[in-house]
């Protein structure tokens, strides 16, 4: 593999990691040059971003959920023919669950693994000369991980940006850009994060702006020259995180479930497996001749209603699940359950598969990294499986309704704190969403 790769990462979330990375990969395409984009951590919505700006597919790599034979087997297939994979960290740098070195879901443990240098984007909005003491901490903080440059978000004004740039160029770091506060250039968000990119009527102009933006602020000549080769530690051996669940897997696919994550779709085609798309808003059953049905997060909350009256999809899922079986996480969770509360308190019936009801009028943030042990057969694993992955809802549970538990949930410290979902008949669901199965 002859693509060489960089990391974009941050002090901190908010500081304007995607903005950077979409300004990067819409700018280098631009230049002819072949370039990818991957998302460190558990994140659907910015690799679809990714993909728009790029041409090609994004991918997930987490240290924590992961193994390293499976980092190197996506990471590999994300460079495959390409010049240059650019890698959107998540949160600060640093920041990752407990846990041992290089398996904490960090970016620094991306970089580390890979020995990828780092693009550091600081947030100056609010500061000035403070910003070099900053960029030396990061610099310094870890010897494996290395700080190739610096791009300054936020600046204010010429001054602005020479009083922050004297210092950290005293510091022999270069810095390799800086974006002045342009409400042009920002991404609309909602609850759950970013606005969706098949949402976002003006954003193949918002990307066009981007490009620009670096063409005219980014040294991108010297960001081209500090990427480096990817080190593979665990061989380039191909591994795949979960078996497909089925044959022929009829999956929901609209604004109202997205979130599935490419890696598992992508391995389940490989591993021979039909992916036949329906869409619950369009009142779509799954197709008949599917063997299984899954239903995905996403944002069942804001289109509760439509749901609520599409009788074609429920009678056509209650049919299916008579005979084979259904899996929903998060949102399609949600859908599987007798009533959701939308956020104005309004109920709405679901298709009562599952015995529980959910709120988002009540609504507390749950979030974190997710080791399950299931409890009992689903399209995720059979019964005693343990299988990682996390949970990012502000839903809540108004009912558990009657049915057995699906798996019993650890944190990320492997602290066992609840039984969760629930199971009946060929049925089953989960806030929790799958990224791989556990090593061993």
């Amino acid at each position: 593999m002859s693509a060489r790769g960089l990391i974009v990462a941050a002090p901190h979330s908010g500081a304007g990691k995607t903005t950077v990375t979409l300004a990067l990969l819409a700018a280098l395409r631009r230049r002819g040059i072949v370039v990818r984009g991957a998302k460190a951590g558990p994140d659907y919505i910015d690799p679809a971003f990714h993909a728009v700006a790029t041409g090609s597919p994004s991918v997930n790599l987490d240290t924590w959920a992961m193994s390293e034979k499976l980092l190197d087997t996506l990471a590999a297939h994300a460079a495959d023919g390409a010049d240059l994979l650019i890698v959107e960290g998540v949160m600060g740098l640093f920041d990752g669950a407990a846990g041992a070195s290089g398996r904490r879901g960090a970016t620094a443990d991306l970089a580390a693994h890979f020995g990828l240098p780092v693009i550091l984007v600081i947030d100056v909005a609010r500061q000035a000369q403070s910003a070099a003491a900053l960029v030396r901490g990061f610099a310094t903080h870890d010897p494996a991980v290395r700080i190739a440059g610096v791009i300054l978000n936020g600046i204010g004004s010429e001054r602005h940006r020479l009083m922050v740039a004297e210092p950290i160029a005293a510091l022999g770091i270069p810095l390799l850009g800086a974006l002045k506060q342009d409400a042009a250039l920002a991404l609309p968000e909602r609850h759950l994060g970013l606005v969706q990119a098949s949402e976002h009527s003006g954003l193949a102009s918002l990307i066009d702006r981007l490009a620009a933006s670096a063409e005219t602020h980014f040294d991108l000549d010297e960001i081209i020259a500090s990427a480096g080769p990817f080190r593979f530690t665990a061989g380039n051996r191909k591994v795949s995180p979960l078996p497909p669940p089925s044959q022929r897997i009829a999956l929901a696919s609209d604004r109202a479930f997205s979130f599935v994550y490419p890696h598992l779709v992508n391995a389940w085609r490989d591993a021979g497996a039909e992916i036949l798309s329906f869409s619950p808003l369009a009142d779509e059953p799954p197709p008949d001749h599917a063997d299984s049905c899954w239903l995905p997060g996403g944002y069942p909350e804001l289109h509760a209603e439509t749901l609520a009256a599409a009788r074609r999809f429920h009678g056509g899922l209650r049919r299916f699940a008579e005979t084979r079986p259904v899996h929903g996480e998060c949102g399609g969770y949600m859908v599987l359950g007798e009533s959701l509360e939308d956020a104005s308190g309004r109920g709405h019936a679901m298709t009562g598969l599952l015995g529980h009801s959910t709120s988002f009028a009540r609504r507390k943030l749950h979030i974190g990294y997710r080791t399950a042990r299931l409890l009992g057969d689903s399209l995720i694993g059979g019964a005693g499986a343990v299988v990682r992955g996390h949970e990012f809802h502000y839903a809540s549970l108004t009912s558990t309704g009657g049915d057995q538990p699906l798996a019993e949930v650890a944190d990320s410290g492997g602290v066992i704190f609840e039984k969760t979902g629930g199971r009946r008949g060929r049925v089953t669901g989960a806030f929790f969403h799958a990224i791989a199965a556990a090593e061993g």
